[in-house]
């Protein structure tokens, strides 16, 4: 996805002796180290897969021998890093603890309970707490704040630490009394003021509208009820609530008139900048935490004048990524994010191109299908199955739902700061967003409704490819007769 107008950013790259397929092949390898170890056989496969491609591309030993080495290389030093921090998950001490500690994301509601992850010492330890007495009050919590405690410390069984570890939870910490709050580090208090302002913007909107608009926004998902998180993954179109790069674009492209101004090394640095703030307000989820990255190679591509396709974009910040924190390879929604990135750049043009006959449909049809190709792996591997409807359903929803990110985040920000003084001020500026976030709500409810589900869903699929075929063919026949009559 181009951001503009502060960057044209993405062009094709040059030929280049190291092609996207071999990067895609780096990051494939890496993937493999950090989540399993490395494997003998299958470094020797990519090396060699390198050496081949490499061979015909360059023509140079040197470089196919210089890129086998990295490989291997890179490989080594994932699989290190991946060991080193498994090994942190074990935490260096259990039992008592009274004292001061860091809220490091805020509450996570649950039907019965709520769970906040805190930091002791520098160890990250998961919290719940039961009773509606203790559930308003951690409710009121938030991500930076310090807060004075007391409690047991205790492991976790093998099983929830694997499913906790992307988060760096070493263990879980029994609360017996919490009393002071203190606000936390600079950047926390006003990334905790901006959202404290959405959210009075957000509470503007009738019933659990303004839940929905905060997810849309800034992934804020906590008071959204369980039917509603239920139609938006049943319709497929969970990923609207869960911030990537669609809502980096948007931000950019919100700040575009002003960027456009500056120097281009000016506008590099405001630009990572707000890339930064934005990731940090919407508190560092690994999918947006992978937008982020890849918007800020983006942007230092561009102010080098060594831009580079999106798949290469992609390929280098996973790899940056797994390289830096290996546990991210334990997220269903960094790989959620990652697969679906990258069925948009690469499938999506490509099939675009042979769905032609469209029209105006082609672009978006082929980029949603595209985007769950990406996703079908870990759809089917989490939950056994890829809605059909959600190819509909997202040619519905993403154009409104793409106008309630750009409008919604200054929207609400004017309404949560005229709500108390001039509330009918806040009633007008969220008038577009309240319709925008009821057609997408409208579009997931009918999605639930007509999602056949089981064996009539896999049919489905299986009868739109033949279709997307069939058209793929039609259209390059069409093209073959014109070129023959030519």
């Amino acid at each position: 996805m181009s951001i503009r107008p502060a960057y044209g950013l993405i062009r094709p790259a040059d030929r280049h002796p190291v092609g996207d397929r071999e990067v895609v092949g780096l990051t494939v390898i890496v993937a493999l180290a950090v989540r399993t170890g490395p494997s003998a056989g299958t470094v020797v496969a990519v090396v060699i897969a390198l050496a081949v491609v490499g061979a015909r591309r360059a023509g140079s030993v040197r470089a196919v021998t210089v890129a086998g080495l990295v490989v291997v290389g890179l490989a080594v030093v994932g699989s290190w890093r991946s060991a080193d921090a498994w090994d942190d998950l074990a935490p260096d001490r259990l039992g008592a603890f009274e004292g001061w500690v860091r809220v490091v994301d805020d509450p996570q509601p649950y039907p019965s309970s709520t769970r906040v992850i805190v930091e002791i010492d520098g160890e990250r330890f998961e919290t719940w707490h039961r009773g509606r007495a203790a559930r308003i009050r951690v409710d009121r919590w938030r991500a930076g704040e310090w807060v004075l405690v007391s409690g047991e410390r205790v492991g976790l069984d093998a099983d929830r630490r694997d499913r906790v570890s992307w988060q760096h939870v070493v263990g879980r910490f029994d609360v017996e009394w919490a009393s002071d709050v203190v606000p936390g580090r600079p950047a926390d208090r006003a990334s905790n003021r901006v959202r404290a302002t959405i959210e009075r913007g957000a509470d503007v909107l009738p019933g659990d509208d303004g839940a929905l608009f905060r997810g849309l926004v800034v992934g804020d998902d906590r008071d959204q009820p369980p039917e509603m998180i239920a139609r938006f993954r049943v319709s497929g179109l969970s990923h609207l609530t869960a911030v990537s790069g669609q809502n980096v674009a948007f931000v950019l492209a919100a700040a575009g008139p002003f960027l456009v101004r500056l120097r281009p090394w000016w506008r590099w640095a405001v630009t990572l900048g707000l890339i930064g703030w934005f990731v940090s307000l919407t508190r560092f989820e690994p999918s947006i935490v992978r937008a982020g990255v890849m918007a800020g190679l983006s942007a230092t591509g561009f102010v080098l004048g060594r831009e580079r396709t999106p798949i290469r974009i992609l390929s280098w910040a996973v790899t940056g990524l797994l390289l830096v924190d290996p546990l991210l390879a334990w997220s269903i929604g960094f790989w959620l994010s990652v697969g679906a990135t990258a069925g948009v750049v690469a499938v999506g043009p490509w099939l675009s191109d042979r769905v032609s006959m469209l029209g105006l449909l082609a672009e978006p049809v082929a980029i949603t299908l595209g985007a769950q190709v990406g996703v079908v792996m870990p759809l089917v591997w989490v939950f056994g199955s890829v809605p059909l409807v959600s190819v509909p359903a997202n040619l519905l929803a993403v154009p409104v739902a793409g106008f309630v990110m750009l409008y919604g985040l200054p929207a609400g920000l004017l309404a949560g700061a005229t709500a108390g003084p001039l509330p009918w001020v806040a009633d007008v500026v969220m008038l577009p967003c309240r319709l925008g976030v009821r057609w997408v709500d409208t579009v997931a409810a009918l999605g639930e409704r007509l999602e056949p589900g089981g064996r009539a869903s896999w049919i489905g699929w299986g009868v739109l490819v033949v279709a997307i075929v069939a058209i793929a063919a039609r259209n390059r026949g069409r093209h073959g007769s014109a070129s023959a009559d030519r």
